[in-house]
């Protein structure tokens, strides 16, 4: 009967299986787990109490465009900006970070606080840094200009001794110092003093680096960034640091000296200003000087105060002139034609109100108009030579040629008046004919003057801006938030380092034996053999600390062996009275001659009358399983017999010897020609002999491959077990008894997997009688152990 254990299993089944395997693989080493784990939180913890903590410390400011702090062409600005083609603050502001960064403004920060000389307070494990305002000594730098300062390194350590110092340095070595003193370095001459802090505790290292060398370290520690806004004039400053108040002191002098460096650029445009100023307006003053003399010459030789002014007022004295020219002219006219109307009649009406100036003349006109009009009423009722027209008549004659003289009096101080009038008006127009000349020669020089004097009075106002705008500079800067530093470490981070230790307790040991895995060829479980060939696999034996079955043996090794026992019975089958089963291996050491005795033991257990047979004539250890060894020396082996086969096979045969129920033929002593004696023919007689005698004959054959011993007798066989030792033999190997069995050179061949490890996940079985009846404590696993003490712990809870 052909007995195989391959079964047909779904891939999810197969994967899961994996999983499980892969798991437990690795579980079995959870020891490694807890030991890596434990160690490297120790490690974390240790680290976490020494290492050095890193502090963020952060400052912002808000910059001072003057372009765009107002005036006429900032609603354009804003217009553009609303565009998406205002850039000109994202220029300004990256133009100004571009300043903070650069080394220029860094060395002034590296110069004004001494940044290129630390001061370290030296502990036991590490050093703590101080600034050098918390140093309880000072290093002075007695020779500042020296070019060594420039390129070297200097490092040196200073203790207290009693009174006095031990100093310490890679030039003048070891030594006592008092303050003050000069000490020649390899940075030149150096001193150091106090510097009025506490006495000096423990020892203080002083270390000086070329001021370079500490630009370019600010440089890679300090971040300037604009803000996240698109428009924004702020400025994000940011440094980590181990010392606070150092990380502080950096970035408040670092905004301090940008301030102060564009406060002195508009300090020197205005000076520069100012110079140009002062020198032009000596020069214009002496201008100024020149035309005001040609001025006063002008008006001096021209009798003159004021050109425009004296040309105003003949102005103004023609057309008063002419205005009371005309006026007279006009009341003379009317005075003629008063004097014409008068002379026309002596009874008719004379006009009034006609805009004669003269009083008199008006009364006597209305006197006159008033008679004339009584007249004209006499007539209307009277007769012309009545005596009251006669009287009324002749005071109308009077009245008139009063009237007219009154007239002629008029009429000649009209024209007395318009005589003078045109006199004055033809001295005024000589006058006003001389003037155009005069003025213009008057504004040529006077335009000189006025030009030479605008330009004097604006650079007189230029200068005082200047001064005014000197004396009080509007801010460059905003600070909105001087440096400030977190009270947090931001490395190292608590948590991180524990979950990073942690999580590499983990993965070390993972690595580890992950190359181990991965690194291991040896055979471990049935699926390595059923990947290399399909030969039936009787069973696993699960690794056992004892060398042989005990009576009434319940672990799981006396479980395998009888599992052992029913599958070699489904691959002989019913047709044989007895069965002679030959068990080899690869090499030698793959527990052939375990199986080969246990398997004896358990089917003598059985009832059955079992032969025991040493065939391994080279390397004989069936004995030495047994503890049976001392028989060796009173008792004749198979050799002997294949020596001399006329000697009775039975008196090789130990029978029974205690504690075991079964006969042995041990091998006898090694023969220099083992493969000769098995091909003489005469080890078939005592296999005969088996057959005929006893139920099972057990033969332990030396390994396959090292010797030919084996195949040489391989007919005699019904069934051969081919023991397979996990983590044992080399998976390269397995080309062996793919070859015997694909090629059927051992009969009936059935591999058994020697010394499976259960516990750390190799085979299928769940462990050989676990979990049913008594378990051997020592094939149980420690990870089965804890797990059934939580068991037993939480059902107590629970009662």
């Amino acid at each position: 009967m052909n007995f195989s254990t391959n079964t047909t299993v779904s891939s999810s089944d197969e994967r899961d299986f994996s999983i499980k395997q892969l798991l437990e693989q690795y579980s079995f080493y959870w020891k490694w787990f807890l030991f890596s784990v434990v160690i490297c939180l120790l490690a974390a913890f240790t680290y976490l109490r020494y290492a050095e903590r890193i502090y963020s410390v952060n400052a912002k400011i808000l910059l001072q465009d003057e372009k765009q702090a107002g005036g006429e062409l900032s609603g354009l600005s804003e217009l553009a900006s609303i565009s998406g083609a205002g850039t000109s603050s994202m220029a300004f502001v990256n133009d100004q970070i571009e300043v903070l960064r650069s080394r220029r403004m860094l060395r002034k920060v590296v110069v004004a606080n001494r940044l290129n000389i630390s001061y370290f307070s030296r502990g036991n494990i590490r050093s703590k840094e101080l600034l050098e305002q918390q140093s309880p000594l000072k290093l002075l730098l007695l020779e500042p200009n020296n070019s060594k300062l420039d390129s070297n390194y200097y490092s040196l350590t200073i203790a207290r001794s009693k009174d006095s110092y031990i100093i310490k340095d890679n030039v003048n070595g070891s030594r006592r110092y008092s303050l003050g003193e000069t000490i020649n370095s390899s940075i030149g001459k150096i001193s150091v003093i106090s510097n009025g802090n506490a006495k000096l505790d423990g020892e203080l290292e002083i270390s000086y680096v070329p001021a370079e060398v500490a630009v370019d370290i600010l440089k890679g520690s300090i971040q300037v960034n604009p803000s996240v806004e698109r428009q924004s004039f702020l400025v994000n400053f940011s440094m980590v640091h181990p010392l606070v108040s150092k990380a502080e002191l950096i970035l408040n002098s670092l905004i301090e000296q940008y301030n102060l460096d564009v406060t002195e650029d508009k300090a020197l445009v205005s000076r520069a200003t100012s110079k140009f100023i002062n020198s032009r307006l000596e020069l214009i003053s002496r201008d100024l000087e020149s035309a005001d003399s040609q001025v006063a010459e002008f008006k001096d030789r021209n009798n003159s105060v004021d050109m425009h002014a004296e040309a105003q007022l003949y102005l103004q004295n023609a057309t008063a002139n002419e205005q009371k020219l005309i006026e007279f002219q006009t009341q003379l006219r009317l005075a003629d034609m008063l004097r014409e109307s008068s002379l026309e009649s002596t009874t008719a009406l004379l006009p009034s109100n006609i805009g004669l100036n003269d009083a008199s003349i008006e009364s006597n006109i209305k006197a006159y108009n008033t008679l004339v009009l009584e007249l004209d009423e006499l007539l209307k009722s009277a007769t012309p030579n009545n005596p009251v027209v006669l009287s009324l008549k002749n005071n109308l004659s009077e009245l008139n040629r009063s009237l007219n003289l009154s007239l002629d009096n008029y009429k000649r101080g009209l024209q007395t008046n318009v005589n003078s009038l045109l006199a004055q008006k033809s001295k005024v127009q000589g006058k006003l004919s001389q003037l155009p000349t005069q003025e213009r020669g008057f504004k040529d020089i006077a335009r000189q003057q006025q030009i030479v004097e605008t330009l004097y009075l604006f650079l007189l106002q230029k200068r005082e801006e200047t001064e005014i705008k000197a004396a009080a500079t509007p801010a460059n800067l905003k600070i909105v938030d001087a440096a400030y530093g977190a009270r947090i470490p931001v490395a190292p981070k608590k948590s991180i380092v524990l979950l990073g230790a942690l999580f590499g307790g983990f993965l070390i040991p993972f690595i580890i034996l992950f190359l181990k895995f991965m690194m291991d060829n040896k055979v471990h479980s049935r699926k390595d053999i059923e990947e290399k060939f399909n030969s039936p696999i009787l069973g696993e034996i699960p690794t056992s600390e004892n060398p042989i079955v005990k009576d009434n043996d319940r672990s799981s090794l006396a479980e395998a062996f009888r599992i052992l026992r029913t599958n070699i019975a489904f691959m002989l089958g019913a047709k044989k009275d007895s069965a002679v089963i030959f068990v080899t291996s690869t090499t030698s050491g793959e527990g052939k001659s375990f199986v080969s005795t246990n398997l004896s033991r358990i089917l003598a257990m059985s009832g059955k009358k079992v032969l025991l047979i040493g065939a391994d004539i080279r390397s004989p250890k069936v004995l030495d399983y047994l503890g049976l060894s001392h028989l060796q020396h009173t008792n004749i082996g198979i050799t002997q017999y294949l020596i001399n086969p006329e000697m009775p096979v039975e008196n090789i045969i130990i029978t029974k010897p205690a504690p075991y129920d079964f006969d042995i033929i041990y091998s006898g002593y090694i023969a220099p020609n083992p493969a000769e004696l098995l091909m003489n023919g005469h080890f078939n007689d005592v296999v005969d002999f088996g057959r005929e005698n006893y139920d099972f004959v057990i033969v332990d054959t030396a390994p396959v491959s090292l010797v030919t011993d084996t195949l040489l007798i391989a007919d005699n066989a019904d069934l051969t077990i081919y023991v397979t030792r996990a983590n044992y033999l080399d998976k390269r190997l397995l080309n062996v008894p793919k070859e015997l069995y694909e090629d059927g050179k051992l009969k009936n061949m059935a591999v058994v997997i020697n010394d499976v490890d259960f516990a750390r996940g190799y085979g299928y079985g769940y462990g050989y009688g676990y979990g049913y009846g008594y378990v051997d404590s020592s094939s149980v696993s420690l990870r089965a152990k804890l797990k059934k003490q939580l068991k037993s712990l939480f059902g107590k809870r629970k009662k």
